[in-house]
C-alpha cells in the first residue's frame, strides 16, 4: 500500500510558477513510476507528466518546455515544477504511482493522492 499526499498548489498570476510536491509513504517508492494528472472544471482527467523508476521523463504537449517532473527517491517525493503558467493550467492536480511503469492512461496507476488545486488568474 502506498499513500500519496500532494502539496504546493495555490493561486498564481499568469506567467508565474508553482512547484507541486507529492510525498509517498512506504519503503518501495523507488519501484514505482510516478505520474501527474490534472482535472479542470468540466473536463476529463488528463495526463500531465510522468517519470520512470530511473528518471526518464514524459510530458503532455501542452506543458512541454514549461513543466518539469523530478523525483527524489531518498525523500520518497516526486515534484512538478510549473513555469509560465496560464489560465488553461487551472485544475486539480493529482499524483499517482504505477507498479507497471509509465503510462499516459490513468487506468494503469495503482495509487492516487487527494489532489491539490492550482488556480492561474489572467
Amino acid at each position: 500500500q502506498v499513500q500519496l499526499v500532494e502539496s504546493g498548489g495555490g493561486l498564481v498570476q499568469a506567467g508565474g510558477s508553482l512547484r507541486l510536491s507529492c510525498a509517498a509513504s512506504g519503503r518501495t517508492f523507488s519501484s514505482y513510476a510516478m505520474g501527474w494528472f490534472r482535472r479542470a472544471p468540466g473536463k476529463e482527467r488528463e495526463f500531465v507528466a510522468a517519470i520512470t523508476r530511473i528518471g526518464n521523463t514524459y510530458y503532455a504537449d501542452s506543458v512541454k518546455g514549461r513543466f518539469t517532473i523530478s523525483r527524489d527517491n531518498a525523500k520518497n517525493t516526486v515534484y512538478l515544477q510549473m513555469n509560465t503558467l496560464n489560465p488553461e493550467d487551472t485544475a486539480v492536480y493529482y499524483c499517482a504511482a504505477s507498479r507497471a511503469g509509465v503510462s499516459f492512461s490513468p487506468d494503469l496507476y495503482d495509487y492516487w493522492g487527494q489532489g491539490t488545486q492550482v488556480t492561474v488568474s489572467s
